[in-house]
């Protein structure tokens, strides 16, 4: 019995792995065994990190290149997934999430903000409602969804679970310039046709007041109201192609206004004047074949009236939340390969058991802050990073991560090695 269920929650593992719509998908064919559909995801990692922690470390590397080593350990993602099949094409999808085991308020300490203590407090805190939607099937190629939804620009946003990349953390170039997991309320419409899956969806605007320097738009999809708010509108669009055995090519974008799509409207301000339009585009490939993984990205985005920001009502204002002194970059970039090759695939007894052993290799290399706002550089931005380390599968649901990787940053600055090991598990099944 127990191999029963384990075979059934591995195959749809593998489903749930081609994209964070996979298990909804599943759940919208009709010749499934039940209508409730559990599942989930979690990884907790380990993290020793060979360079200094302090504020100043970038303004004054001198001082801080002997610095002593810092350790961690983390709860990143911890998922709950609930599903059901409401019958005639109507499904439900739902998901909380759980971030580094918090409970939605914590303090840092602020980079941007001279190393000052703040206490942070977003929207659902580090509990988030990451999905949650109700969908209507018309056919496989016709399928409306309209709620809280992932938005699938980038390899990260679209494949975010861990048995879908082999570093501890997610991949850091996409994790920093973009929203991760990118969720937002809005209406999607998707489908499949021969060798493609498409999707197009209209969402509520980012929200200008949350882009930074050292991480370009990556928070402007939260708010720390009790709603979203929906001055402006966003459009995102993506297109898979499946045609070559075991390759899978991605294409994805975004544009959408984000100046003046923050509470209140000031229809006289900013946002008459300036839009902050916002336009991404990306390009991803998965191919698994002949016992190696390959997986590559490339993302390139432009911030239209990025010299305004700093200017902004809601950033001035000191007893707002959004408290950034610092300019916004108009571009941003992030590129990243991986490959790992299965040595467990030439060992018969334990290719038999389905166990796996990837050896990896990772180089990545992103700026959120890419161009000089009015001749400011933030040149401790400018990032290239690589990776090496193994993927160990005892099982199909569960992978143990471990790796070296080093930051290499401009000659004025420190390079950051670290050693980073972690545990991860993703499985759905039907009950």
């Amino acid at each position: 019995m127990k191999r029963i269920v384990f075979a059934l929650m591995a195959s749809l593992a593998i489903t749930a792995a081609q994209g964070q719509t996979a298990v909804s998908d599943s759940t919208s064919q009709k010749s499934k065994p039940s209508r409730l559909t559990l599942g989930g995801y979690g990884e907790v990692g380990y993290s020793r990190n060979y360079y200094s922690d302090h504020v100043s470390r970038y303004s004054q590397p001198e001082a801080h290149k002997d610095d002593p080593s810092h350790g961690r350990f983390d709860i990143p993602h911890v998922t709950f997934y609930v599903g059901y099949d409401f019958g005639n094409g109507w499904t439900l999808g739902s998901e909380i999430e759980f971030e580094h085991g918090g409970n939605g308020t914590a303090y840092e300490k602020e980079d941007e903000e001279g190393g000052e203590w703040e206490q942070e407090t977003e929207k659902g805190g580090e509990v988030e409602l990451e999905q949650f939607w109700i969908q209507k099937s018309f056919a496989r190629w016709a399928n409306l969804r309209a709620g809280h939804i992932v938005v699938p620009v980038g390899l990260n946003n679209a494949h975010h679970e861990p048995l879908n990349y082999f570093t501890v953390y997610r991949p850091e170039g996409e994790n920093t310039i973009l929203p991760s997991t990118w969720h937002q309320t809005g209406v999607s419409f998707w489908g499949r046709y021969k060798d493609f899956r498409y999707e197009a969806q209209l969402l509520a605007g980012l929200n200008a007041d949350h882009f930074t320097n050292t991480g370009w738009i990556h928070k402007g999809h939260t708010s720390p109201l009790e709603f979203d708010v929906a001055n402006k509108y966003g459009v995102a669009l993506r297109v898979d192609n499946y045609t070559v055995p075991g390759l899978r090519i991605g294409l994805s974008g975004y544009y959408g206004h984000s100046i003046g799509n923050s509470y209140p409207n000031d229809a006289n301000g900013a946002g008459a004047t300036y839009k902050g339009k916002v336009v991404i585009g990306a390009f991803d490939f998965t191919y698994k074949g002949h016992n190696w993984i390959v997986r590559g990205q490339a993302d390139y985005g432009y911030l239209g009236d990025a010299e305004q920001l700093k200017y902004l009502y809601n950033r001035l204002n000191s007893k707002s939340p959004y408290k950034h002194s610092a300019f916004v970059s108009s571009h941003a970039y992030a590129i990243g390969l991986e490959a790992g090759y299965d040595v467990f695939s030439q060992i018969e007894s334990l290719r038999q058991k389905q166990q796996r052993l990837y050896l990896f290799g990772r180089y990545e290399a992103y700026n959120p802050y890419a161009s000089k706002t009015k001749n400011t550089a933030y040149d401790y931005t400018a990032v290239k990073r690589m990776a090496v380390g193994i993927n160990y599968h005892p099982i199909k649901e569960v992978v143990i991560k471990a790796e070296y990787s080093k930051r290499f940053l401009k000659d004025l600055y420190n390079n950051e090695p670290s050693l980073n090991i972690g545990v991860a598990y993703e499985g759905f099944f039907h009950l």
